[in-house]
């Protein structure tokens, strides 16, 4: 038995490639199934994300036929020539398997070192292949350790700790200047992809008030809607910037938005209480002049790409740590792997329930030194040892038969020979 990741990313294939392999969502149950009939596994999971396409499996073949079984699987299901795929795909079997999957879940092996998402979709996957039946035990298992690995290295090291995207060090730096984010006015200029970002870092650090500005209302209201704020057209800004503590800006106009004279008007209506802003947008949405006024904190686009090399930097450093606590942990479940082999088993639970039985004997030898009477230490011993073995039976049938697990039920029920005749 042997565990197989397979797979192509961002590092390996372009975009053009990577959409060709694909899943969609919605249909990953009946892939999966398809893929348990063809490639003769014994389970299987599938991550799917735009930036990668991993195959995870359990199988007893050789990796050679398993691979091209997987290969001639994704030729026909995606309709793809294996010429196509061939080229980006790598393949890791066992430890590297293993390794594989528990760096892909602390973004060590992400396009953004370190990020958090992949996490999320990995969690996802997992769920996918549990509803879909097509995990057992070894793959549920892996999946666990490899959860908990992410969340040992989350805590244990800073992998994730310093802002590696400009939303993501623009919210930090107002983190930084606001001590409490819940009574701050923000106001939003732009509705694109980095906006909505900034947005959602926002929303998740439970900003006060958000206000999104844009040239075209619709798409300002499909994003406010989103994270619970207003939308308003370019031309309110001036009135909106009065009441905002925070503007962010990420336009595509190619003249500033915002020029001094607007900030100005509006810090006079604030009896010049600071505003900070964040122009995200190149060309420039908001004129450079407005730096010079006393009471504006403005960062471009250029200040942020200094705080995020540093703190890339900050994560590579974190990313060694992280390594470490990784191929601790793959080890560690490539032992439990290898001593699910059956001799191991056989010896593991017999020295467990040999230890268990000369505990006992020791305490009830020890009773007969004494005034006790010898049927009833005896009595006493047989009862403890016969509640011992039937502890880890019993709580495994009671759970298969609250679960309504009847297959497991009915396995359980021959390997304890319950149905046995006399």
């Amino acid at each position: 038995m042997s565990i197989v990741a397979v797979g192509i990313n961002h590092k390996t294939a372009p975009v053009s490639v990577r959409e060709k392999i694909s899943f969609n969502p919605d249909a990953l149950s009946t892939a999966l199934q398809s893929m348990l009939d063809t490639v003769k596994c014994k389970e299987a999971v599938i991550l799917s994300t735009c930036n990668r396409t991993e195959l995870y499996l359990v199988q007893d073949e050789a990796i050679d036929v398993t691979q091209e079984r997987l290969i001639n699987w994704l030729e026909q299901y995606h309709n793809v020539p294996a010429s196509t795929i061939l080229p980006s795909l790598y393949i890791h079997q066992d430890q590297e398997a293993v390794n594989h999957m528990m760096r892909v879940a602390c973004g060590l092996d992400s396009l953004v070192l370190g990020e958090p998402q992949i996490l999320g979709q990995m969690k996802q996957a997992y769920g996918q292949a549990k509803a879909a039946g097509s995990m057992a035990l070894v793959m549920d298992r892996l999946f666990q350790r490899t959860f908990g690995v992410a969340k040992q290295v989350r805590t244990e090291t800073e992998i994730g700790a310093s802002a590696v995207s400009v939303a993501f060090a623009s919210v930090n730096l107002a983190k930084h200047i606001f001590a409490n984010l819940e009574k701050v006015r923000v106001l939003l200029v732009g509705a694109g992809e980095t906006i909505e970002l900034v947005a959602k870092h926002l929303y998740e650090n439970k900003v006060g008030k958000i206000t999104v500005a844009n040239r075209t209302i619709a798409r300002a209201e499909l994003m406010a809607e989103k994270f619970g704020g207003k939308a308003i057209t370019l031309a309110q800004i001036p009135e909106q910037m009065a009441l905002s503590d925070i503007v962010i800006t990420s336009t595509g106009s190619t003249l500033p938005l915002i020029g001094k004279g607007m900030v100005e008007g509006a810090l006079a209506k604030r009896k010049h209480q600071p505003i900070f802003m964040v122009d995200l947008a190149v060309p420039r949405d908001i004129e450079e002049q407005v730096a010079d006024l006393e009471d504006v904190f403005l960062y471009t686009v250029d200040d942020l790409q200094g705080i995020i090399a540093k703190n890339m930097e900050n994560r590579r450093k974190a990313a060694v740590e992280a390594e470490s606590i990784v191929n601790t942990q793959a080890n560690s479940f490539m032992s439990w792997l290898r001593g699910l082999n059956t001799q191991d088993t056989v010896v593991s639970y017999r020295k467990q329930c040999l230890e268990e039985r000369d505990q006992l004997l020791k305490r009830a030898l020890l009773q007969l030194e004494g005034d006790k009477a010898p049927e009833a230490i005896m009595a006493e011993l047989a009862t403890k040892l016969t509640n011992k073995f039937m502890h880890a039976p019993t709580s495994a049938l009671q759970s298969a038969a609250q679960g309504g697990e009847l297959d497991k039920l009915i396995y359980l029920r021959d390997i304890f020979d319950i149905d046995k005749k006399p």
